[in-house]
């Protein structure tokens, strides 16, 4: 049996772990061999590999990023992309692939194993952590450290100097990152995506920290819109999953909010720097769990399965429950929150 494996998507803290999972319990236990895939699908697409054993996974651990790179390709979108992905398949004698990735790198791996008869299993990645049928991902955790440790940091410079700081994190269509992070530094408000904002509330919570002499801190996701208003874009272009590059919002809503208010605001756009660097202990340990159950999927040739943390259970999951819908915060999650806004 040889397996290949790709990490597809944005990268994310974790990512090694799953490799060095899937390699160390394939090799030692199953006797497999391994193709490594660089970046993403374009891998499979142009047939671009990278030998993959025991000891290129060595010491890759608590390293951030991806030992096989990633990208945003979409083989479905290419020319003869099923066909050149297949073709390359057979050149490479790959008998199964293990997909890493988030919402579009497994839904190419769910059309490919459903509809083209590609033996897939997935491994949920994403620090937006939405996607559905598993609790919790790799990489999200890691990134709400970083998120909370640079509010912490920010609470000190905006009490020095009395003013606002909004702090914009990632968060697509998901404020999950927004909503822990924000919750655990002891942010006067947090603005998501899946609830549209009343910028007159904004400025009346940020009004009602100066009075008390506190310096607010809004946390908001990258796609949080105003009530009265639409997404704010970097700019129209799209990538070949379709998708638009966000932010921008932070900085849009610091400037209305001292036009509003009066006070100075600043913008902090935490950006890629929640995407990298060391996974956290969490991360590590989900991300290896993942990996020996993905190379146990294999083994079973249980295709079109991601596996998927279900409390403490490994536990594997249809690919396409997975990919159909995101998982977005409950409503009740962020009335929760609400109790410390203002």
């Amino acid at each position: 049996m040889r397996v290949g494996v790709l990490t597809g998507g944005g990268d994310c803290p974790g990512l090694n772990a799953v490799i060095r999972a899937i390699v160390r319990k394939g090799v030692q236990e199953y006797g497999y061999e391994f193709t490594g895939f660089r970046d993403g699908w374009h891998g499979p697409l142009e047939g671009d590999t990278v030998p993959l054993d025991i000891p290129a996974v060595r010491g890759i651990l608590p390293r951030g990023g991806t030992i096989l790179g990633s990208s945003r390709t979409n083989p479905l979108k290419a020319e003869n992309g099923v066909r050149r992905v297949k073709d390359n398949l057979a050149k490479y004698e790959v008998d199964a692939l293990v997909a890493i990735g988030g919402e579009d790198t497994l839904g190419v791996a769910t059309a490919l194993s459903d509809e083209y008869g590609v033996p897939c299993v997935g491994v949920p990645k994403t620090i937006d952590n939405d996607l559905a049928a598993t609790d919790y991902t790799f990489g999200f955790d890691t990134a709400v450290n970083i998120a909370t440790e640079a509010i912490d940091r920010l609470h000190t410079t905006a009490e020095s100097h009395m003013r606002v700081l909004v702090v914009e994190v990632m968060g697509r269509h998901a404020g999950w990152i927004a909503l822990h992070s924000g919750l655990a530094g002891g942010a006067n408000a947090i603005l998501i995506p899946e609830q549209r904002f009343d910028l007159d509330q904004v400025c009346a919570w940020v009004e009602s920290r100066f009075k008390i002499r506190y310096a607010p801190i809004v946390v908001v996701a990258e796609g949080a819109m105003p009530k009265d208003g639409d997404m704010v874009l970097k700019d129209q272009t799209l990538d070949s999953f379709g998708h638009v590059r966000l932010s921008g919002v932070g900085e849009w809503l610091a400037k209305e909010i001292e036009r509003r208010t009066g006070k100075e605001a600043r913008t902090t756009v935490l950006g890629h720097v929640q995407r990298g660097g060391t996974p956290s202990a969490f991360d590590r340990w989900l991300a290896t769990r993942f990996g020996l159950h993905a190379i146990d999927a294999v083994r079973d040739q249980d295709w079109g399965k991601m596996v998927a943390l279900r409390g403490t259970e490994i536990v594997r999951v249809p690919l396409r429950d997975a990919t159909t819908q995101l998982k977005t915060v409950d409503p009740r999650l962020y009335t929760e929150a609400g109790v410390f806004f203002g």
